[in-house]
């Protein structure tokens, strides 16, 4: 019940151009190896290498692969990074669908690079990527029809049935008929569009019981019930603020002693359900050990999330898009993951979900730039300017805007040794129906901290 239950993150919103690359450079090459791992069952399992094939050195964030396939009837993907010498936390995958879909082809999986993947001298090559997808509800795939699968292809060879594109120029591979990706040498724009309805919150309070939070719309916990532990507290006088540097900054503080009885939990959301299309925006500094030396291990999870409420078993107008962190591992997981979770809707009884997630399994801990843009077709999620996960569910009701940090259980460490964990949160912004890039909305808080603007809400009460 990961997100029904805690939820994590950002929706996004709007409908304008995504962030483009600058086109390739002279000298700029790259080919593309692979292998593959597994031929059926219920996932794919495309390796990569890549190769820099030119004269000059390859930027990694300017390089996107493409590994096309025919989908199953109705299926959503969620891709996955078992391994990679380059480091899953750089590795990205989203999905895709084709403008001209053929026999072998209808969707494609898309690999790209984060900054932190670095470049590719001359000569050079990426290393190992052991990549896999599979359907979001764990049923049975066809591989056999795929355009870009090689069934016979278990050692690294060069493949042509995968494109590679250098700042959005094709410099590799063949796409399934009239389906090379496109070129859009445009520069990524970093002047966010004027006007618009928008929330802007620096979190420049002085306590949990600064009368400027009710007034300014927010709500910090202190009701009883789920997510998390039961008989856990929602404790209100945990959520404190304090200035770094030059901004002012909101600290969740979660604890526990190892029983109910002791664990103290924290959350601060909108009161008004009032949160649509748009951009959803937020820095937050995940942790991965408590701050105070006690015993780590907690399954904790730290969000940043929006959401509005089942009206009915399988309501058909629920929603909920979540960034969610577990240091420590939790669902199945053993160790540090994150998620991006667009959710369908649920039944808590008997349960079952409708969602897609996307993830990486590495450590988050520090500050990150988190987005969500939902246009028309598709919410787009973006860690440190990179993409994260494309999903397809839209909303239809409008939502509230969520910070929380909580414990799935008790089971990830027993000790009776008090320990607490910090999330932290700069700033949160909404941009109503206005799809903004990461390098927009870093221009937009800059403006509203340059003019002096610590509050600003001009979202209408209904959208």
């Amino acid at each position: 019940m990961r997100a029904a239950l805690a939820a994590a993150l950002v929706t996004g919103v709007g409908c304008a151009t995504l962030t483009a690359l600058p086109a390739a450079a002279a000298g700029e090459q790259v080919k593309v190896q692979y292998r593959q791992s597994s031929t059926g069952g219920d996932q794919a399992e495309p390796w990569f290498k890549m190769v820099n094939t030119g004269s000059a050195s390859v930027t990694l964030g300017q390089v996107k692969i493409r590994y096309y396939f025919k989908a199953e009837a109705g299926a959503s993907y969620t891709f996955a990074c078992a391994w990679a010498v380059k480091g899953c936390a750089n590795i990205t995958g989203t999905f895709g669908t084709l403008a001209n879909p053929t026999a072998t082809a209808d969707r494609y999986l898309e690999i790209g690079f984060t900054a932190g993947a670095g470049s590719l001298a001359p000569g050079a090559d990426t290393g190992d990527m052991q990549l896999r997808f599979y359907r979001s509800n764990w049923q049975s795939l066809v591989q056999s029809d795929d355009y870009s699968f090689g069934p016979t292809q278990t050692a690294y060879g060069d493949w042509t049935k995968v494109t590679a594109t250098v700042g959005g120029t094709l410099v590799w591979g063949t796409a399934p008929a009239g389906n090379d990706p496109d070129p859009d040498p445009d520069p990524d724009p970093t002047d966010p569009p004027t006007g618009g309805a928008a929330l802007f919150d620096d979190f420049n309070y002085s306590s949990h019981t600064d009368p400027a939070i009710s007034a300014h719309g927010w709500s910090v916990r202190s009701n009883s019930g789920g997510p998390g532990v039961p008989g856990a507290t929602w404790a209100p006088e945990n959520v404190t603020f304090a200035m770094e540097g030059t901004n002012s900054v909101m600290n969740l503080e979660t604890s526990t002693a190892g029983t109910p009885q002791s664990t103290e939990m924290t959350e601060v959301l909108t009161r008004a359900m009032k949160f649509k299309n748009g951009t959803y925006a937020a820095r937050v500094k995940f942790s991965d050990a408590p701050k105070s030396g006690g015993p780590d291990g907690d399954r904790l999870v730290q969000t940043f999330f929006t959401i509005n409420d089942l009206t009915a078993p399988m309501a058909d107008d629920y929603a909920e898009y979540d960034f969610e962190y577990l240091p420590n591992g939790g669902w199945g997981e053993p160790s540090n993951i994150l998620y991006s979770t667009s959710w369908e809707t649920y039944r808590p009884d008997p349960w079952e979900a409708v969602n897609q997630h996307s993830e990486v399994r590495a450590s988050y801990a520090g500050w990150h730039d988190l987005v969500v843009t939902i246009d028309n077709s598709s919410i787009v999620y973006y860690v440190d300017g990179q993409e994260f996960g494309r999903h397809s569910y839209l909303p239809e009701r409008p939502m509230s805007i969520n910070f929380n940090q909580w414990l799935i259980d008790l089971a990830g460490q027993t000790s009776t040794t008090p320990r607490a964990y910090d999330q932290k949160v700069d700033y949160v912004l909404h941009v109503k129906d206005q799809v903004l890039t990461p390098a927009q909305v870093a221009a937009k808080v800059a403006a509203y901290r340059s003019a002096g603007t610590a509050f600003e809400d001009t979202v209408p009460g209904g959208q």
